[in-house]
């Protein structure tokens, strides 16, 4: 009989809604490998850059301009990281990002943040995916006692945030990034708060 296949969680999230936090808490519970900041190394190591070049197109999308001279038109399963002269466009970037995060579900139970993980995982037959969003105060608010930001400068980094991501989801799956038909699990954190979206999770994987 064949293995059932890895559990894996991807988390969609609104900027401080609680995503990282919430995605750790449940890997930590459930015993599952937490994939972030590993996802950026694992794609600067395949497109032979530093970090700092795929931060800087993470989850973004550069101008119209430079993404028409330097994409080269790879799909994501046919990508083959290259010498290059100029740091990866956000079409290399996100071509890479899916084919380490299509390795890290093929390897082990994950929970993975972002990067469009529910439509590159679309098709993997154990999924669960998930969307986290919160009222926009609060989600400020968070990101004032994260960051140590102003009211102000904390609600316009949602609401750039919030474009940017939308953008970012359109442009590479011809998705509405907040449709909540294309995820499982849909949670307004603002209304019952982190610690009791990390209950309501565990909760509902053990219905499944």
């Amino acid at each position: 009989m064949d293995q059932k296949p890895h559990l894996v969680i991807t988390i969609s999230r609104e900027l401080g809604s609680g995503g990282s936090y919430i995605g750790q808490q449940v890997a930590k519970a459930m015993n599952m490998y937490y994939a972030d900041h590993e996802i950026i190394t694992k794609t600067a190591e395949q497109l032979s850059v530093v970090e700092d070049d795929i931060v800087a197109q993470d989850e973004k999308i550069e101008s119209f301009w430079k993404s028409f001279w330097l994409y080269s038109g790879t799909a994501p399963d046919a990508y083959i990281p290259a010498p290059r002269k100029f740091p990866p466009t956000s079409y290399d970037v996100f071509n890479a990002e899916s084919l380490v995060i299509q390795h890290i579900a093929k390897e082990k139970s994950s929970v993975i943040i972002g990067r469009g993980g529910f439509y590159v995982l679309r098709d993997y037959p154990n999924l669960l995916s998930i969307f986290l969003h919160g009222d926009p105060d609060f989600r400020a608010h968070r990101l004032v006692d994260k960051y140590n930001l102003t009211e102000d400068e904390a609600k316009k980094m949602v609401e750039q945030n919030d474009k940017e991501r939308t953008h970012y989801i359109s442009t590479f799956t011809g998705k509405k990034w907040n449709d909540s038909k294309q995820f499982h699990l849909v949670i307004n954190t603002s209304k019952i708060g982190i610690d009791k979206t990390v209950e309501l999770i565990l909760s509902y994987l053990k219905l499944l």
